[in-house]
């Protein structure tokens, strides 16, 4: 299957889950508090499948999978006979229809629970979180080659994905920050990050880079893929060599070379490089000469070698717990999540992020859904708890047309002791759309910088 035909399907898929759980909420509690339902659908548009059941109720599956609602018995869309106008939902309590409403987004929190638990279950494959190189903010704090992330702050860190969801944050806030590790050696060490040394402005989804931090698994072997014609290395080095040392000087990743023989330049002189060669160890003179950038013009030292690039490594680390062990796991990820999406709200207001990569719209959204579930079932049913906390958190803001809004008019009927004119609730609708339009434009605005504009 094609990126373009995965995305779109594992889009609706993900939508699909989501908005059926949201309007199941809202179905559920309706029929029990009395309320006669007369559509469930998912989707909008030209029903593809329907299905009337004994209560009379169309469960419904529409053409376009954006979205559903559920349609209840209202006098303020239609005449109801007065032998059902004790079911219709106007009538209810403001108890009940306050129930009503907050059944959908609730539905959406349940649900993220449950996803976590399930992906806890599953097992989600990952990285270990070990570090492969550490430059700038990370080599000042201490951080060293071969070190395990063990927890960042108070947050524990099993893989490399949990260290960067934890350090991001901070990195975002520039607030310093502790990291316990396991050094080579076995023993464990404290180390500080002064993460507010960061520079005022950087690409937050870059900001793990920024640190100074590399992963192991992303270290590139040194191996040589190629050799250029008519430099030191031609005829000395091989495709296949692996590059052990270089003057002395140990190298275990594609990155060491490149400082190693600037040092050896600034030096001058030969000096003794060695590889591995099927099987053998050899010590080869060579001495670095001056090289042009091809793209940059820059003058630098070289050998004249290209990396062999290797194959996607293979995940060295799973976050799982047993079925019991992920019960409370669950309930603290989805606590933490929460804690983590108002925190990057405030950061959005207040300007300390880009909104750019804040709001996501469909298309961000779908390139998510198809990576994660090429990762794993794992990886999808992460992504689907955090879309359905999300869905379930932006239902609960208080804007018109929201399942927020319409708390906000019953809260305010709880107040008052009458229901809020029809005047306020049109002005309302208004405001509502025009915020949800604005958020939308901004959505898909996001999606064609993000992912069109190259």
């Amino acid at each position: 299957m094609s990126e373009f035909l995965g995305s779109i399907w594992w889009l609706i898929v993900a939508i699909g889950v989501l908005v059926t759980f949201h309007e199941f909420g809202h179905y559920w509690i309706a029929r029990r508090s009395g309320v006669k339902v007369l559509r469930f659908s998912v989707g909008f548009g030209k029903p593809l499948w329907m299905r009337r059941g004994k209560d009379g109720t169309e469960y419904v599956i529409a053409a376009i999978p954006l979205g559903g609602y559920v349609k209840m018995l209202d006098e303020r869309e239609f005449t109801v006979p007065p032998a059902l106008q004790p079911q219709a939902f106007n009538r209810q309590p403001v108890w009940k229809r306050i129930a009503i409403v907050a059944a959908g987004p609730i539905a959406n929190l349940i649900l993220c629970v449950a996803l976590f638990w399930a992906m806890f279950v599953v097992g989600r494959a990952d990285y270990a979180p070990v570090v492969g190189h550490a430059t700038g903010i990370a080599a000042s704090a201490g951080l060293r080659q071969g070190d395990t992330i063990l927890a960042v702050g108070d947050r524990q860190t099993p893989t490399w994905s949990e260290a960067v969801m934890a350090l991001i944050p901070a990195a975002l806030d520039h607030a310093d920050t502790t990291v316990r590790v396991r050094t080579d050696s076995g023993s464990e060490a404290t180390r500080e990050l002064h993460l507010s040394d960061l520079p005022a402005t950087f690409d937050e989804r870059r900001a793990v880079e920024v640190m100074g931090l590399t992963p192991r698994y992303m270290l590139v072997p040194p191996l040589v893929g190629r050799v250029a014609p008519d430099t030191p290395a031609w005829g000395v080095l091989a495709e296949g060599d692996r590059i052990t040392a270089i003057d002395g000087q140990p190298v275990t990743a594609w990155d060491d070379i490149g400082p190693r023989v600037q040092a050896l330049g600034e030096h001058g002189g030969p000096a003794m490089i060695e590889v591995e060669r099927k099987g053998d160890r050899l010590a080869l003179e060579i001495a670095p000469a001056r090289m042009k950038h091809a793209q940059t013009g820059q003058e630098y030292w070289g050998l004249g070698v290209a990396a062999a690039m290797p194959p996607e490594p293979a995940k060295d680390a799973v976050l799982r717990y047993g079925p019991i062990a992920a019960i409370p796991a669950a309930f603290r990820e989805s606590v933490h999540q929460t804690q983590e999406l108002f925190a990057m709200i405030g950061r959005a207001f207040t300007g300390r992020v880009s909104v750019q990569n804040t709001v996501a719209g469909p298309i961000t959204i779908a390139r998510a859904a198809n990576m994660s579930a090429q990762n794993g079932a794992a990886w999808f049913l992460q992504m689907l708890a955090m879309l359905s906390l999300s869905l379930g958190i932006l239902n609960l803001l208080p804007i018109p047309i929201l399942d927020g809004g319409h708390l906000l008019y019953y809260l305010i009927e709880l107040v008052k002791g009458s229901p809020v004119s029809e005047r306020a609730m049109a002005a309302g609708q208004y405001v509502g759309l025009a915020l949800i339009a604005g958020l939308m434009g901004l959505a898909f605005y996001n999606d064609i910088m993000n992912n069109l504009v190259r």
